[in-house]
């Protein structure tokens, strides 16, 4: 038995399953063509060796990182540039992951882990793209032309260790050249979600406000790596070992800490940890007036800056102070809305109201607070979608939102999924381009960015952006509940199955502490009716609608399921009778494009309760 150390590509056609359902004989045709006249020609180009063909999947050796990695990129650059082009039937899309790893090699074939995990890396790879493991990642970075997104820590199916995964894309063409950071090694650090010691679980909204605010302050210094929101609080409410953390991460240094909060004042500890030793590099004790949070803050993030030998620009150091607000009371608050907004019951009068009293009151406090204009807006369009069709529709304030602060990213995507709700969606679009401009990593925007998206029916960019707030937001079980809807509307049987696993551990984790919340329930449904549970999700059913009865978004969903997963058109219909009895324009002009409505479309009933609703929306 011979070992070695060699670069993994594995690689698959997406919804392959569905597209042969639907035409065997051409898909099989396009698939051999484009073996032959694209994907064959490029791996040779690039010394790779195609080891093994499984139907419409393949793995392929390759003599080094970079060149796996630039086949992968060429590959998928010109599938997407021919998809358009295709002049019959439906384009091909590859997913495909890159591992460097231990293998056995026996005669032509090679197996192992290392080929293992290049297979769970591909199907963790978004529709169109490329994954990476974290030795991949390291192995080419200032070497290809390509960006690389942390997606974090992920435990994949027969691998023990969790593994680090990267997105890989094509470098934007006016992307600055990184030389510094190329020729001289960043210092990094890892910054732990700080612990929630005031011993109350309603104040863990504030700790994890302090971690995420440290994180991005430290990311505004360039000489410095920060690991990812999403990486870091995988480690939440773990037990960990600094050093083994800082392998894992392949970081230098490693920040962790607690918030204490009692009435107006507010005690926070935190410690820099050298990775490699374990020892203690500085560490403070505060203990300060809630209303000096945010100088708290800035000495915190210059501390460590300092002990860590780095220099603050001065551009840097105001990035750093520039926190929208200095009023210590609407930042409270606004992080509080910020919480009920990523894990609350969206489809709840009680959610919904409860952010915009939050934000209002923030406003109040600071009126040119930007963030908080740009959240109570979200919330206004979710009760006018959801729940009252004459009510705000939010533009209002998101529109004061950019007014004041026209570099806010949050106030371009909740201007966007408010055109969305009203079917503008070219402009729609427009204001999500500026937001991934602005701030491709926060997770409303890409939030946004899908939801504009889905109704289009462009699902490979909805899957994308689905995809990324996902892995940003560990709390968030909305994301990949619309994924499963994604991934059903292209074939992908298995994107949509591991979605629903996924959605369902976290939407469970919701409901276990807040039991009545109607919209997690419901994509426990929609996750089960894909794993086909059809009992288990009939008894969630009848369980929501006796908790929530009111909540519309809750039996929309449910009517999703029904129809899509279950065959039970009139079940579907039932459920979507208050809908197009009350529903606002928006709910009604959603479910006209909403691919999980499509088996029913054609029905009489359908049709009748459609036409019915377009006539009272027609009189308002």
């Amino acid at each position: 038995m011979q070992r070695k150390l060699t670069v993994i590509l594995s690689a698959d056609v997406v919804g392959y399953s569905g597209l042969m359902e639907r035409d065997e004989a051409g898909t099989l045709a396009r698939l051999k063509e484009n073996r032959k006249a694209l994907f064959d020609p490029c791996v040779a180009a690039h010394g790779g060796r195609i080891f093994k063909l499984m139907g419409d999947g393949v793995l392929i050796e390759f003599p080094s990182a970079a060149s796996a990695v630039t086949c992968a990129l060429e590959v998928q650059q010109a599938m997407e540039a021919t998809a358009p082009g295709v002049a019959e039937g439906e384009p091909l899309r590859y997913r495909i992951g890159i591992n460097l790893g231990d293998v056995i090699v026996e005669g032509d074939d090679i197996y192992g882990e290392g080929v293992n995990v290049a297979a769970r890396l591909q199907t963790l790879a978004p529709v169109g793209g490329i994954a990476l493991s974290r030795n991949v990642s390291d192995q080419v970075s200032g070497k290809v032309a390509a960006e690389f997104d942390d997606l974090g820590l992920h435990t994949v199916k027969n691998i023990e260790r969790p593994v680090h995964v990267f997105a890989a894309r094509p470098k934007s063409a006016n992307a600055a050249p990184a030389q510094s950071a190329q020729k001289t090694p960043r210092l990094s650090i890892c910054v732990l979600p700080f612990a929630n010691m005031s011993g109350d679980s309603e104040q863990e909204y504030f700790s994890d406000g302090i971690t995420e605010d440290i994180i991005t302050d430290l990311s505004k210094v360039s000489a410095l790596y920060v690991a990812a929101r999403n990486t870091a609080f995988t480690f939440k409410g773990k037990p960990v070992d600094v050093p083994q953390v800082a392998r894992q991460l392949k970081v230098g240094h490693v920040l962790e800490g607690s918030v204490r909060k009692a009435g107006n004042r507010v005690r926070i500890t935190a410690q820099l940890i050298d990775g490699a030793t374990g020892g203690h590099v500085w560490a403070e004790r505060y203990d300060r007036d809630l209303n000096d949070i945010f100088a708290l803050q800035d000495e915190i993030s210059e501390a460590i800056v300092a002990a860590l030998k780095l220099k603050l620009l001065p551009e840097e150091k105001k990035a750093i102070e520039h926190r929208g607000t200095n009023n210590a009371k609407a930042y409270k608050l606004f992080l509080m809305a910020r919480q009920f907004s990523v894990a609350g019951n969206l489809g709840s009068a009680r959610r919904n109201e409860a952010i915009i009293r939050l934000c209002r009151r923030a406003t109040e406090l600071d009126p040119g607070y930007a963030r908080a204009w740009a959240l109570m807006s979200s919330a206004q369009a979710s009760i006018r979608i959801f729940l009252e069709g004459t009510s705000d529709s939010g533009l209002a304030a998101a529109e004061r939102a950019i007014a004041l602060d026209d570099k806010l990213a949050e106030a371009y995507a909740a201007k966007a999924q408010i055109l969305t709700n009203s079917a503008h969606h070219d402009e729609a679009i427009r204001q999500v381009e500026i937001a991934l401009g602005l701030d491709p990593e926060s997770y409303e925007v890409n939030i946004a960015a899908a939801t504009c998206h889905y109704p289009a029916r462009h699902y490979p960019e909805a899957i994308r952006y689905w995809e990324k707030a996902s892995a940003l937001m560990e709390a968030d079980y909305h994301s990949g509940g619309m994924l499963i809807s994604c991934y059903e509307a292209i074939g992908d049987k298995d994107g949509a199955r591991r979605c629903a696993q996924r959605t369902l551990v976290r939407a469970e984790r919701i409901v276990a502490s807040e039991p009545d919340n109607g919209s997690a329930m419901s994509f426990i449904v929609t996750s089960l009716g894909v794993l086909g549970e059809v009992e288990r999700a009939k008894d969630w059913i009848e369980r929501g609608t006796l908790l929530d009865p009111n909540n519309r978004n809750m039996g929309y969903n449910f009517a999703c399921t029904l129809a899509s997963s279950f065959g039970d058109a009139e079940g579907a219909l039932d459920l979507l009778v208050p809908l197009f009895e009350s529903g606002s324009l928006e709910a009604v002009n959603w479910s006209k494009v909403d691919s999980d409505l499509d088996s029913i479309r054609e029905h009489p009933r359908f049709k009748t309760m459609l036409a019915a609703a377009e006539a009272r929306l027609a009189q308002t």
